[in-house]
């Protein structure tokens, strides 16, 4: 053998070698690290719906926070119906995967079938011609969720486009309660008796209901997208007073805005907000959805937000319950509870950026009083002592006239929420660019 021929050899062997080595890699590093029970595509699985290897980037284009234990499912739960969400993705994809949640269940959660699907149309129970897929866990079709776990599907084959209904269903033939749900969802989901996971008509999906139920986040590996912000909040992130089905909460017109402007960050926006909700404390005694409902923002602060797939900012607006609802409560306790927030997002090199407190001068719970503790908040939060950047939505929102209050046009009617427009208005105020770079160590 000549020499030159000897090299040749040695280097065909050495391309075998890394060829094999890569293989490998991929192999040992499929399974997901995101401190749940992902459940990782297994070599086993139907092939019908499994998502096959793609460049890309995983993200949340749709998420919503465990609040509580629905009233009334504490025996039966959901056993022998399907219930067939419907949520409203931010950025589309190539594949996409569903968390499901049993965190406020006291019996291990037994779903048989889940699917996904694009729907016919906004608000409808129907899928779109071709687009339903039968959703795995580990390759299998069922999948048992201990009380108190979550656990993540497998990846599925399905072009998910932006800002359009998905339909996710899941059936449950074994009574399993209480339910774990989101009880203001500003979105009409549905209900059907019997195992119609995979019916792509929505015939059988006479009941309407205002819940979310088991499901708690969608996925998306996208080409398009870099990364998720994750919004932490009360019922003004959640949308209470938004218009029904219209996808009009802030947060929404804040991911039309990443979306489509010139220069925006590309990344989808998540919405964990839980109406009621307080930076400080859990929810009220007797508070719909039982004990533990209601999580405090600090105590959900890891799962909600640090944990949600691909987050690169954070965004707080918390605090206006703590004002509110604890009267005992000064200003000082809620700002270092900010503070401790932006601690441990800093802690995961995360920015974070903070929003004052809106106005709430003529609700019933207002006074004078919590009117200046809620004034000192967003003097620190101003400050810039507290988030590494500040979205003013007090200033943006308020009356001009009289600082204490929501102006005319941006007031819901209650005096503390804001109208679509006031919803409007928020996303506009905030400054995409604040949400690009690293978290500010001086904090």
């Amino acid at each position: 053998m000549t020499k030159r021929h000897g090299y040749a050899l040695l280097a065909a062997l050495l391309a075998v070698i890394v060829v094999v080595s890569a293989a490998i890699y991929v192999g040992v590093n499929g399974t997901g690290v995101d401190g749940e029970d992902r459940i990782g595509a297994g070599p086993g699985g139907p092939r019908s719906s499994a998502a096959p290897a793609s460049a890309g980037t995983w993200v949340a284009t749709w998420s919503a926070s465990p609040a509580g234990a629905e009233p009334g499912t504490g025996e039966r739960g959901m056993a022998g119906r399907s219930v067939r969400n419907v949520v409203h993705t931010g950025v589309g994809g190539e594949s996409v995967r569903i968390t499901l949640s049993n965190l406020f269940g006291t019996q291990p959660l037994t779903v048989t079938h889940a699917s996904v699907a694009v729907a016919a149309a906004s608000n409808n129970p129907g899928a779109a011609v071709g687009t339903l897929r039968r959703l795995t866990f580990r390759g299998d079709t069922s999948v048992v969720i201990p009380p108190g776990r979550q656990i993540v599907s497998d990846a599925a084959g399905l072009r998910v486009p932006h800002d359009t209904d998905l339909l996710v269903t899941t059936f449950s033939p074994v009574a399993a309660g209480p339910v774990t749900y989101h009880p203001h969802a500003r979105q009409i989901s549905y209900v059907a008796d019997g195992d119609h996971t995979e019916d792509p008509s929505g015939a059988a999906y006479q009941e309407q209901s205002p819940y979310w139920r088991y499901l708690t986040a969608v996925d998306v590996l996208s080409s398009e997208t870099e990364g998720t912000v994750v919004v932490i909040g009360d019922s003004i992130t959640d949308g209470i007073s938004s218009t029904m089905g219209a996808n009009r909460r802030w947060t929404d017109g804040l991911a039309a805005r990443l979306r489509e402007e010139p220069g925006a960050p590309r990344y989808s926006v998540v919405n964990q907000g839980i109406s009621g909700n307080r930076v400080l404390s859990d929810g009220r005694p007797g508070h719909p959805g039982g004990p533990g409902a209601n999580p405090s923002g600090l105590s959900r602060f890891d799962r909600d937000v640090l944990n949600r797939t691909g987050v690169k900012a954070v965004v707080v607006a918390l605090g206006i319950n703590d004002v509110l609802r604890n009267r005992g409560t000064d200003a000082r306790r809620i700002t270092d509870g900010l503070r401790e927030l932006a601690r441990q997002a800093h802690t995961r090199g995360l920015r974070v950026v903070g929003a004052t407190l809106t106005p709430f001068g003529g609700h019933r719970g207002y006074s004078p009083a919590l009117e200046r503790v809620r004034q000192s908040v967003n003097a620190e939060i101003r400050s810039g002592k507290v988030f590494d950047e500040v979205t003013d939505f007090d200033r943006a929102l308020r009356d001009p006239y009289d600082p204490r209050t929501l102006l005319d046009r941006y007031d819901s009617g209650d005096h503390l929420h804001p109208s679509d427009e006031g919803f409007r208005r928020m996303a506009h105020t905030f400054t995409p660019s604040d949400l690009r770079g690293s978290a500010d160590a001086a904090l």
